[in-house]
């Protein structure tokens, strides 16, 4: 039997178990999404429309898809994608997987935030940064770096993005140094950057995705590996108050292999009033992971 079959399988089995493990959030649907296109896969940042339909994803090697998630009763039943764009350097010209004599990633787009105007802004790593897109196929525009940028591990870079309702943006490290070290919050706002917060740091979990709910606090996507055992993901909420963080919620833990690697995460309130929990796993571009669209409802 194909190896990619055997996976399939695995995951349906997985989740159509018992979803009683969620805490603070309950499952409602799931969606493994294949096309034939050749850009197709490693998605690491996801933004939904305030439909919950309409919806911008970036990928590990630096495209960007547009696409629409088909419902049935409000679950996730298909996906229409509309276009793939290949991202574009400050030049003009189309995203280079490396800059010239260095051997980091130039590509490698991993956090995903989109402004009320459409604006969108994405973070790398491997060259760490932040720029600005006026839309899918526009030039890229240069956000001025943190110093601390320059200092990230190469693959433990700012791999979330959220922008809050006044338009300023935040990221985080994957790694903080050691586990009992907190994650620095690094604001955009003003041109400049700053570190108003830390964010506490539990367990081997590392931070992958971020987005502000329509509740105004942001919500930090998790993840643990743990090599054959594969990822376990966990979600929490903060609220950020005028001198620190003034609350911390634990939303959803799940067991190993429940899902796969998570990696985008998009909020949003729906036609009933709830907030969701859209996800979206990178598949590494490897036969025995999948892509797939992840949803949970958040009891409030």
């Amino acid at each position: 039997m194909p190896s990619r079959l055997v996976a399939l399988i695995l995951a349906g089995t997985l989740c159509s178990a018992s979803m009683a493990y969620a805490a603070g959030a309950e499952f409602l649907s799931r969606f493994i999404w294949e096309t034939a296109n050749a850009n197709h896969g490693g998605f690491s940042g996801l933004e939904l429309g305030a439909d919950g339909n309409s919806f911008v994803a970036i990928t590990d090697r630096g495209y960007v898809a547009q696409g629409t998630l088909r419902r049935t009763n409000g679950e996730i039943t298909g996906v229409e994608t509309q276009r793939f764009h290949r991202l574009r350097a400050k030049n003009g010209a189309p995203l280079a997987a490396h800059l010239k004599g260095d051997s980091n990633s130039f590509q490698d787009a991993e956090g995903l935030a989109q402004a009320a105007d459409g604006t969108l802004y994405v973070s790398f790593e491997g060259v760490h940064r932040v720029w600005r897109y006026a839309g899918v196929d526009a030039t890229a525009q240069n956000i001025p770096p943190h110093p601390d940028f320059a200092n990230l591990q190469g693959n433990s870079g700012l791999e979330a993005l959220a922008i809050d309702a006044q338009g300023a943006l935040y990221t985080l490290p994957e790694r903080s140094g050691q586990l009992s070290q907190p994650f620095p919050l690094y604001r955009f706002e003003n041109g400049a950057w700053s570190i108003p917060y830390v964010l506490p740091r539990r367990g081997e979990y590392l931070p992958v995705g971020a987005d502000f709910g329509p509740d105004g606090k942001l919500y930090l996507l998790e993840r643990q590996f743990s090599g054959l055992l594969g990822f376990s993901s966990r979600v929490r909420r903060f609220s950020l108050g005028p001198k620190g963080t003034i609350g911390e919620e634990q939303l959803l833990v799940t067991p190993n292999l429940r899902h796969g690697n998570l990696e985008g995460l998009s909020v949003w309130r729906d036609g009933a009033g709830h907030i969701r929990l859209t996800m979206i796993e990178d598949d590494n571009f490897s036969i025995f992971q999948n892509t797939q669209f992840v949803e949970y409802r958040v009891g409030e």
